[in-house]
């Protein structure tokens, strides 16, 4: 069977979260004391994500980096809801999620949830039963996919929540992951109406908007244009690295003198594409899979430094399954204040990682 994701089943050690941020630029890093001023800083993100700016245009995207922000951030996104939440998500099993959610649907919001079931059947089932029982329309995903992995909210039909993150609490504290807020119209639009075909099981060529990444249409061109593109540094993590044209085109640009540097975390079955990557000179770290931090994201940010850098956040792993076959949504952006955030916390990153092999 094609699969998204590994099963983490293993015990994972809890990492407690730093202070959360409100704005795209800034990023803490994991620290050892627990978050202050979550119900402040987390209010700030919603009001940030959803305000137009004073020149009447859409506002700067938002970053959640996660664990360091924590989860308020995105509970308080969904709370923002006036008339509508649609939620595409591959694994749910948070209560709180499922209550809010219930109880948006119960304040006359229209709520509707795509989950996976293909893969996740099993573990959504709590969450599917409980959301009808609360008046989500709730519909499982089209069968059509190997797996339904995209995890993307859209509120109000104005704002979407581009995420890596699954709505599973147990592995909250220890999970390297980034949300990205936009108010951006032609993404919001495009992500609304692939959900509405989704959600009827309809057949659809998903619009690619400003920025969007989808799979499986436009992913694997994407992400290889975005590789191929660069001229000067890749930086990148990700769950998985078995699709052979990503080790591919990650190996030639370390052949052609880019500096490319990958976090994930370790696994055997990565060890024959890690061997490949480094003889072409890319630099390899990884974490233990019982270590604080676990490399959930799906990044790259190609050219940092340069005035035209750009970074991939979005759920799509690098896996042939994830890129041809699964649902899955990601975006493109040059905004330099997710940049910062995300090239900062993924040089961090490295840097705690035990080099390969």
């Amino acid at each position: 069977m094609l699969s998204s994701t590994p099963a983490r089943r293993l015990p994972l050690l809890c990492l407690p979260v730093a202070c959360l941020v409100a704005t795209a630029g800034c990023s803490s890093a994991v620290a050892s004391t627990p978050p202050k001023g979550d119900a402040g800083h987390a209010d700030a993100v919603a009001h940030d994500a959803s305000d137009d700016s004073s020149d009447g245009g859409a506002a700067e995207p938002t970053l959640i980096t996660e664990p360091d922000d924590g989860m308020t951030p995105v509970f308080a996104f969904l709370r923002t809801a006036k008339t509508s939440i649609d939620l595409t998500m591959y694994e749910l099993e948070d209560s709180t999620v499922t209550g809010i959610l219930t109880t948006a649907a119960k304040s006359g919001v229209t709520v509707r949830v795509i989950l996976d079931q293909n893969l996740e059947k099993s573990r959504n089932t709590t969450a599917f039963n409980a959301l009808t029982a609360g008046g989500v329309a709730a519909h499982w995903a089209n069968s059509t996919y190997s797996a339904t992995h995209q995890k993307t909210i859209t509120v109000d039909g104005t704002t979407s929540a581009i995420m890596s993150l699954n709505f599973t609490p147990q592995y909250y504290s220890t999970s390297r992951e980034f949300v990205v807020l936009t108010t951006d119209a032609a993404d919001v639009a495009a992500i609304e109406a692939t959900f509405n075909a989704d959600f009827t099981n309809t057949s659809v060529n998903p619009p690619t908007g400003d920025d969007l990444v989808w799979s499986p249409t436009n992913a694997q061109s994407a992400l290889d244009g975005i590789i191929g593109g660069a001229k000067a540094s890749l930086l990148v993590e990700n769950e998985e690295m078995n699709e052979d044209a990503i080790v591919s085109a990650l190996a030639s640009a370390a052949s052609r003198g880019v500096n490319v540097e990958v976090v994930m975390t370790a696994s055997t079955s990565w060890d024959a594409n890690f061997t490949t990557l480094t003889a072409a000179g890319v630099k390899v770290v990884t974490y233990a899979r019982n270590a604080p931090l676990y490399i959930h994201a799906k990044v790259i940010v190609a050219d940092y430094s340069a005035s035209a850098g750009s970074v991939f956040i979005g759920s799509e792993n690098f896996s042939t399954a994830s890129l041809q076959y699964n649902r899955e949504l990601g975006l493109i952006t040059s905004d330099r204040g997710i940049l910062d955030s995300v090239h900062a916390t993924l040089a961090r990153d490295f840097s705690g990682g035990t080099a390969y092999p």
